[in-house]
């Protein structure tokens, strides 16, 4: 099975500037950000979309949003920030392997998408 990008990333064969690592996830600036904070939150563990987690990914994805949660402290994103994950190519998925988008410091629009 080929590599996903997020694995060649973790795997360091791929540079990124990566903004926070533990065990189970690294958390990168985004290449292409959609907001002047934009982080992608990736377990380690390849899952390849939220719809085809298990119940035993559970302690991974909750840590995700922990993550996210000590993030968004670190860089005082008081103000707000928005969570996103894409699950399928109609949800504009790009990388089969679950990630977490952090997006801050501009107005989020509602409904989004």
């Amino acid at each position: 099975m080929t590599k996903t990008l997020f694995q060649r990333i973790i795997d360091r064969e791929i540079p990124a500037k990566i903004e926070y690592e533990d065990e189970r996830c690294i958390a990168i600036h985004d290449i292409q950000p959609q907001a002047p904070v934009h982080l992608l939150i990736i377990p380690k563990k390849p899952i390849p979309r939220l719809a085809e987690a298990v119940p035993e990914d559970e302690a991974v994805l909750g840590h995700l949003l922990v993550v996210a949660g000590e993030i968004a402290g670190k860089l005082k994103l008081e103000r707000g920030f928005r969570l996103v994950v894409n699950s399928g190519r109609d949800a504009s998925e790009s990388v089969p392997h679950v990630h977490v988008h952090l997006l801050a410091k501009r107005q989020m629009g509602w409904p989004p998408g």
